[in-house]
């Protein structure tokens, strides 16, 4: 029987909390007065309005596998590595307080854009500008691998829970530990083609307008309207300022980014093909397999985006595992809105191995 999760709450008082400080110290005092305020009026405490956006470390590019992959790289050169992962459409900033923190505590981070982001293009102009969530699993291998990274803690949301969870699951011996927002995300083209019930279906409305030529274009056209508009849907109470958005929305530049997105969701309803090297991991991910890794999953308690139910997932971590939910009006974008419960998820888990 798996344990309850565990609701973590964080306090608005301490969500830009950066230093060197472990974050173990740093929750020691994150249930405050906003949050008692907040309980007393029968609501919950929104995330305030985001400070000046806080700078990665200087970008390093390398090339790995079909790409040349642009990425961040903080603390000791020597320390355990953890690779944190973003999603759509959001970017390595989504880490800019969680990595600090990790550096802080020992850890060598590396915070890789993904293909179709950032600084990281492709190397041939005749590679397909694929988004089928296999090919972005195999860019991650060949990142560790450009690195000479055997095992690392992986971590993500989004897309990048997902890569997570594919390497996870097809070469677990490249993993120490992951934490994965929002679970198992593991999918195939089969269940995306399988209709849902209409409240669902709405959800999911981004997906249906990228099946068209006309998503296609609109979202080439007003790429940065688009992505603030599922910022807000998906984290409804995270109050982010316009200079935290651009400093993410930059990353969107990318000459790729539209064909990848693009895409990624038509191949998930089966309306895009895949590349052939990909086909048998597909396969073999279309089998929902197990995944053994010790693992700790987050969800925030105000995640607006479509998201499977905790209680549906938790039988496919067959490994150490827990799952916390954090509150306090956290979004979909769970890193940047409560870093510090982040930042301690990637250590706990890292500790279960």
């Amino acid at each position: 029987m798996r344990p309850p999760a565990v609701p973590e709450t964080i306090d608005p008082k301490r969500r830009r909390l950066i230093g060197t400080a472990a974050w173990t110290l740093a929750a020691a005092e994150l249930i405050g007065n906003g949050h008692a305020a907040a309980a007393e009026a029968g609501r919950p405490a929104p995330t305030p309005a985001a400070g000046p956006p806080v700078p990665l470390a200087p970008l390093k590019q390398i090339k790995a596998g079909v790409l040349d992959i642009g990425y961040a790289e903080l603390g000791a050169a020597d320390g355990k590595p953890v690779v944190l992962l973003h999603g759509w459409p959001y970017d390595i900033h989504s880490y800019a307080e969680a990595a600090p923190l990790l550096a802080a505590n020992g850890y060598r981070v590396l915070v890789p854009y993904l293909r179709g982001y950032g600084t990281t293009r492709f190397i041939s102009e005749a590679t397909m500008r694929n988004g089928e969530p296999a090919a972005l699993a195999s860019d991650l291998v060949a990142f560790m691998d450009a690195l000479g990274i055997g095992t690392a803690t992986l971590a993500g949301y989004d897309w990048g829970a997902r890569t997570a969870n594919i390497v996870a699951a097809l070469w677990p011996q490249r993993l120490k530990a992951m934490v994965s927002v929002s679970g198992y995300l593991i999918g195939s083209q089969a269940a995306g083609r399988a209709p849902l019930p209409p409240k669902a279906e709405l959800q999911w409305w981004y997906q249906f307008y990228f099946a068209t030529d006309r998503g296609r274009d609109g979202y080439a056209e007003y790429t940065a309207d688009f992505a603030r508009l599922i910022w807000e849907l998906a984290s409804p109470q995270w109050r982010f300022d316009a200079a935290t958005f651009e400093q993410s929305a930059a990353a969107f530049a990318n000459p790729d980014h539209v064909a990848v997105v693009v895409h990624n969701y038509r191949w998930r309803l089966g309306l895009a093909d895949g590349e052939a090297q990909y086909r048998e991991m597909e396969a073999r991910l279309a089998q929902a397999p197990l995944i053994a890794v010790p693992t700790i999953t987050l969800e925030g308690d105000a995640n607006g985006a479509p998201h499977p139910d905790a209680a549906a997932y938790a039988k496919m971590f067959t490994g150490p595992y827990a799952h916390r939910v954090i509150t306090g009006g956290v979004g979909h974008n769970l890193p940047q809105e409560a870093p510090q419960a982040f930042a301690r998820a990637v250590g706990d888990a890292d500790g279960l191995s």
